[in-house]
């Protein structure tokens, strides 16, 4: 057996990214901080939200619009709050459930440690974790408060692992963005990317594999069990 396969058939514990992984929030969360920009008179190209938004913790990206746009002087919870009403007003007119992915986490529960790793506020995440109804299928979740750097880093992932008992080589991570994937592989970590039709083009070529949805994904190449 190689050494890659000899990895896989030790998955312990599945980690999962949020935005853009289970659920098609980041084109909103984009379209959400320009309004806010707009309301703010102060406009943001398209292209710059969208590699502000993908696959960043939301204190990275205050952080950073803090810094390109000095007019912004508010703090990283009152931009948050500010976003989100346009955020929620966008969510309300559609369902942003990436069904298939929620169906493979819901499934590797069964058997295995699955937690949320996210970018987002823990107040967003335990909302889409109530929307999805997975409350019950996972360990824990992480937002961004819960670690002290964001992706790329690989803090959170390891934080992840520890917290599961579990050696970073036996986690199997899902991810959708480049820093995402960057900080999966830096963790030491295999590393799964959704690149779905039709949505912000991420350079997600450091991942494992690669699907367009992940119900493709093949278990058994990763020595998984499904039920």
């Amino acid at each position: 057996m190689s050494g890659a396969n000899s990895v896989r058939s030790m998955i312990k514990a599945c980690l999962f990214d949020l935005d853009g992984t289970l659920i098609d929030s980041e084109i909103l969360w984009c379209q959400a901080i320009r309004q806010m920009m707009q309301a703010r008179k102060t406009p943001i190209p398209e292209a710059y939200s969208c590699e502000l938004v993908f696959g960043r913790a939301w204190r990275d990206i205050a952080g950073r619009l803090r810094r390109d746009y000095p007019s912004v002087k508010d703090d990283d919870e009152v931009l948050g709050l500010e976003t989100t009403r346009y955020y929620d007003q966008l969510r309300g007119t559609t369902d942003i459930r990436i069904h298939s992915s929620i169906k493979l986490m819901e499934r590797l529960a069964k058997r295995y440690l699955v937690a949320i790793v996210s970018g987002s506020t823990r107040r967003q995440v335990k909302e889409a974790v109530a929307m999805m109804g997975v409350g019950g299928v996972l360990q824990f979740f992480f937002g961004n408060e819960d670690y002290p750097r964001g992706k790329p880093h690989p803090d959170c992932f390891i934080m992840a692992a520890r917290r599961l008992g579990v050696a970073p080589g036996t986690c199997l991570v899902f991810e959708d963005s480049t820093a995402g994937v960057q900080a999966a592989k830096a963790a030491g970590m295999q590393c799964i990317a959704l690149q779905r039709r039709l949505r912000y083009p991420q350079d997600v070529s450091a991942a494992d594999q690669v699907l367009m949805d992940l119900a493709q994904f093949d278990h058994l190449a990763y020595g998984i069990t499904l039920d």
